[in-house]
């Protein structure tokens, strides 16, 4: 059964509570270690939720590095092992896949492809940043490692207004600016956060702090604007990536999240 999706929001006097609880839950929580994020297995997803349409734009013209689109058969997510790839749902025609370099590295690339017909194609390409310590199948909260999995996307949201997206939307200065003793650095991590659904109740906005599979296991794994390094577990990507994907992105395609370290995601 669907869990019916919120409403886009803009949040208002209530959202002091929610900035004192995001210190708690966000990925970036803690940027020198403490993630609060996680779910049991290696590769849970989750069933997906359509939201209000917003606003397209046509793709970009960026130059995919060669090692971004591992070969394969078009038909297949491209580097994506036979026990992750039955975990895209078949009706899925957007996947946004995250190529760590390594177990322990923090640098990854964000490729996102669309699937039209038998195949996939990539439509843009970017650096990314994943967890500080690397990938793992089997998070908890505070190990400073992203979790490798195939998951859906279904709400959204930051300090800035709704870019145009089609995936729920709930807006709050309040909810989404980090605490002020965070580095500069990190100021803006939040502008725009698109939530993974990774131990988080579907159909609420990004900064509800509901773990289904308990706190120990963490939660608040988001694609959020990147820092410049390694994450607590989230993705952080440049800017213009984030908005490319807010706009894109369409509850009707179904999009998930594929992601790990390239060993990992072809198991």
């Amino acid at each position: 059964m669907q869990i019916k999706s919120v409403r886009r929001t803009t949040v208002t006097a209530a959202a002091v509570i929610g900035a004192v609880l995001l210190t708690l839950s966000a990925c970036d929580a803690s940027p020198s270690g403490g993630a609060k994020n996680g779910l049991p297995g290696p590769h849970a997803g989750v069933p997906r939720t359509p939201s209000a349409p917003g606003t397209a734009v046509a793709a970009p013209d960026w130059q995919l590095p060669d090692r971004a689109v591992p070969a394969g058969d078009p038909g297949r997510l491209p580097g994506v092992g036979e026990l992750l790839q039955a975990e895209i749902p078949a009706d899925s025609r957007q996947a946004v896949a995250v190529y760590g370099e390594g177990a322990d590295s923090a640098d990854s690339t964000v490729v996102l492809y669309t699937r039209d017909g038998g195949g996939w194609r990539p439509a843009g390409s970017w650096p990314a940043h994943n967890g500080r310590s690397g990938w793992t199948t089997d998070h908890f909260a505070g190990d400073g490692r992203s979790p490798v999995g195939v998951f859906t996307v279904t709400d959204a949201g930051g300090v800035l207004p709704d870019p145009g997206t089609r995936l729920s939307y709930a807006q709050g200065r309040d909810l989404y600016t980090p605490p002020r003793y965070w580095s500069p650095a990190y100021r803006h991590d939040f502008d725009y956060v698109i939530a993974i659904d990774y131990n988080r109740l579907r159909g609420t906005p990004p900064h509800d702090t509901t773990h289904p599979w308990g706190a120990g296991r963490g939660g608040g794994i988001w694609l959020h604007l990147d820092h410049g390094s390694g994450t607590s577990a989230c993705i952080g990507l440049p800017r213009e990536a984030m908005e490319y994907l807010l706009r894109t992105l369409d509850p009707a395609r179904d999009p998930v999240v594929v992601m790990g370290d390239r060993p990992n995601l072809l198991t």
